[in-house]
């Protein structure tokens, strides 16, 4: 029988702000620090000439990655702690028969051997762009398909699902065209082609937050204070309600609720120049929300988009129903933190 202007949505915002502050302090804490048993991770590689791939990341050193050791002293690595020491095999295609011998005898001696690909899946939970040239995972996202029965279970349930916030959502949506067009008698929606499922073109539509004429001299990426953003547009940016419209576009079938954010195909050729590979995104329908954009903050230059493409890597070799429902559990979180939608 409350209200909604009767404060109790205030106190329940409240509440979720409190219990997500307190569960990324626990975990990036108190976990990390008292519970979890670390393993120094040691990577064995093949190549003199190249080296190892991962050696000279400053990011994997956070995971436990503690130095690369070339294949010719795999024999000196059984007097190793098996408790405290693992190894990553960045090309076992390139060991001999001798070599992966010893690795079968560090493994019955109780070591932890993962691969390059599954040490950064398990850790880091994207493939950094070196890797995303590997041989053995490009062959796998070309020849590996999902089931039929796993796209239709996605397709119904985010039309469903869009239909229903569409409706749900409308008022909103009424709101804020009000007060874009009193705030400067412009149009209320702003349109965009986009490069979608196998490269092919459609139009997004998206509440309009940018001045009218803020293209007037070219595209460019967003930047932090933008002088662009209208005061309208600032507030719909910062709850990601400009968003909305695009429900349309899922159920139409251009885009889905999860997946790779599509890009625009003028930035998309700059973009394919510079990422090896670049063009692995489009394998699957482009989304509203995704795995990069829950794990990494709104990109505004080349090297932001090359790390944001191994989070859409990752989520392209691991999609699953149970994955888009964590993505979209993370988007809603992160709306009501108001994070996450901003250059950094």
């Amino acid at each position: 029988s409350s209200n909604v202007g009767d404060g109790k949505w205030l106190i329940f915002l409240g509440i979720i702000s409190i219990i997500s502050l307190s569960y990324e302090i626990s975990h990036n804490y108190l976990v990390n620090k008292y519970i979890t048993n670390r393993i120094k991770w040691l990577s064995i590689y093949s190549n003199l000439e190249n080296r190892s791939l991962i050696e000279n990341s400053k990011e994997v050193k956070k995971y436990g990655f503690h130095k690369s050791i070339h294949k010719s002293k795999l024999d000196q690595l059984g007097n190793l702690n098996n408790k405290r020491f693992g190894f990553i095999l960045e090309d076992i295609n390139k060991l001999s028969d001798k070599e992966k011998q010893i690795l079968i005898s560090l493994k019955n001696k109780g070591f932890n051997l993962l691969s390059l690909i599954d040490w950064l899946e398990c850790y880091l939970h994207r493939y950094p762009i070196e890797i995303i040239s590997s041989e053995d995972l490009i062959k796998f996202l070309l020849v590996n398909k999902k089931s039929n029965t796993s796209k239709r279970i996605k397709r119904i349930s985010e039309f469903t699902l869009s239909f229903i916030l569409l409706i749900i959502t409308s008022p909103i949506i009424l709101l804020f065209a009000i007060l874009i067009k009193l705030e400067d008698h412009g149009p209320i929606l702003y349109s965009q082609k986009r490069s979608g499922f196998a490269g092919q073109i459609f139009t997004i539509y998206k509440l309009r937050s940018m001045k009218i004429n803020a293209e007037e001299d070219g595209i460019k990426w967003s930047s932090a204070n933008d002088k662009r953003v209208t005061r309208v547009g600032k507030f719909l940016r910062m709850t990601r309600l400009d968003e909305l419209p695009q429900l349309i576009s899922v159920i139409k079938g251009d885009m889905s609720l999860i997946g790779p954010r599509p890009e625009r195909p003028e930035i998309d050729e700059i973009l394919t120049t510079n990422i090896p590979n670049y063009k692995i995104r489009y394998l699957v329908r482009p989304g509203i929300s995704g795995w990069a954009q829950v794990s990494y903050p709104y990109g505004a230059s080349i090297e932001d988009t090359k790390i944001k493409f191994s989070y859409d890597v990752y989520y392209i070799k691991n999609f699953s129903t149970l994955f888009d429902l964590l993505i979209l559990l993370e988007t809603i979180r992160l709306v009501f933190n108001l994070r996450g939608s901003s250059p950094r």
